[in-house]
C-alpha cells in the first residue's frame, strides 16, 4: 500500500485537476440556456454549504442515509462523469463518454488494488467537474464564490466540533451489493478524501469559467494543487483535516491578487465576434475616411 503521504499527495493534486477540467464553453452555452428558461438565480448558492449539514444531520439521525447516498453515488457518479467527458468537460466529445465503462469496471474488479481504486477516484473526479460546471453555470458568480467559502467554513467548523466525522466513517464502510464500487467517497492507497471535497474544486473550476480566460482557469488549478499539497502538511499534527479549505483559500486569494473586477462574468467570453471569427462592421464614417465610401443603398454620412 502507498504511504499516507503520496496518496494523500495524488488526491490533492487530483483537486487541482478538476479545477481544470470544465469547459468554458459548454458552461456559458449551458448558462444561456438557463438563464432564458429562468432555472439560474442565487438560491443555488446554498447547494456547496447547504449539502454537507444536511448529510450530517441526516448522518447523526439515521445509518440509512449513507446506505442511500451509496448508491445514488453508484448511479449518478458514472452518469455525470459520463457527462463531463461527453460535453461538459474539456476537449469533451461524444464518443469519450462510453470511457465510463472500461473505468467502472476496472474499478469493480480491483477495488483492493490502486488501479482499481485509481479508476474508482476518476469517475468521482469527473463527475464533480460535470456537477461543478452545472452549478456554475445557474449561479451568479459573486454568490457561487460566497457558497464555496461558505462551504469550506461549514466544514471546517464541522470537523472542529467532531460532528463530521462519525457520518463520514459510516459512510465509508458501507459496500453496494455484489461488491460493486464504492464511489461516495475517494479512496486511495492509505488516504481517504470525501466527494464534497472534490465537489468545491469542480464548482471552482466553474466559477473560473465564467469568470476569466482558459489560461486564467489553468493557472488558478495549479495554484489550488500547490495549496492542497501545502495543506496537508497539517497531517503531521492532526489526524483529519477540512479538505475544502484549501480550494476556497485559492480562489480568495486569486480574487484578492486581481482586485479589479475579477468575478466580471463574460470577461471575454466566447461569443466575442473575434472568438467566434466574426468582424463587426465598420462604422459608414470609418468607411468613407478608409476611401471605401459608404454601402450600397445606405446615404452618404453627412459631416
Amino acid at each position: 500500500m502507498l504511504p499516507f503521504w503520496l496518496s494523500i499527495g495524488v488526491l490533492s493534486a487530483l483537486q487541482g485537476l478538476i479545477v481544470a477540467l470544465p469547459s468554458r464553453r459548454a458552461v456559458m452555452r449551458l448558462s444561456t440556456v438557463l438563464r432564458r428558461t429562468r432555472l439560474s438565480g442565487r438560491l443555488w448558492a446554498t447547494v456547496p454549504a447547504g449539502s454537507i449539514i444536511l448529510f450530517v444531520i441526516a448522518g447523526i439521525a439515521t445509518n440509512v442515509s449513507a446506505t442511500v447516498l451509496t448508491y445514488v453515488a453508484l448511479v449518478g457518479v458514472p452518469i455525470s462523469a459520463a457527462l463531463a467527458l461527453g460535453w461538459l468537460g474539456v476537449g469533451a466529445r461524444a464518443g469519450w463518454m462510453i470511457a465510463v465503462g472500461p473505468l467502472f469496471a476496472i474499478a469493480w474488479a480491483s477495488q483492493s488494488n490502486l488501479a482499481g481504486q485509481l479508476a474508482a477516484v476518476l469517475l468521482c473526479a469527473l463527475s464533480c467537474a460535470a456537477l461543478g460546471a452545472m452549478l456554475a453555470a445557474a449561479t451568479p458568480a459573486r454568490w457561487l464564490a460566497i457558497g464555496i467559502v461558505a462551504m469550506a467554513v461549514a466544514d471546517a467548523t464541522l470537523v472542529s466540533i467532531d460532528l463530521l466525522q462519525r457520518p463520514n466513517a459510516v459512510l465509508n464502510a458501507v459496500h453496494p451489493v455484489a461488491q460493486l464500487p464504492r464511489l461516495q467517497s475517494e479512496n486511495f492507497g492509505s488516504a481517504v478524501m470525501g466527494y464534497g471535497d472534490f465537489f468545491v474544486a469542480g464548482l471552482l473550476g466553474g466559477l473560473m469559467t465564467v469568470t476569466g480566460s482558459v489560461a486564467r482557469q489553468r493557472r488558478v488549478a495549479l495554484l489550488t494543487a500547490a495549496f492542497a499539497v501545502a495543506f496537508d502538511l497539517l497531517f503531521f499534527a492532526v489526524r483529519e483535516l477540512p479538505a475544502t479549505v484549501p480550494v476556497a483559500s485559492a480562489m480568495i486569494a486569486v480574487l484578492a491578487f486581481e482586485r479589479e473586477r475579477p468575478l466580471q462574468v463574460g470577461r471575454r467570453g466566447w461569443w466575442a465576434p473575434e472568438r467566434l471569427g466574426r468582424r463587426s462592421a465598420p462604422s459608414e464614417l470609418s468607411r468613407e475616411r478608409s476611401g471605401e465610401g459608404p454601402r450600397r443603398g445606405s446615404a452618404p454620412v453627412r459631416r
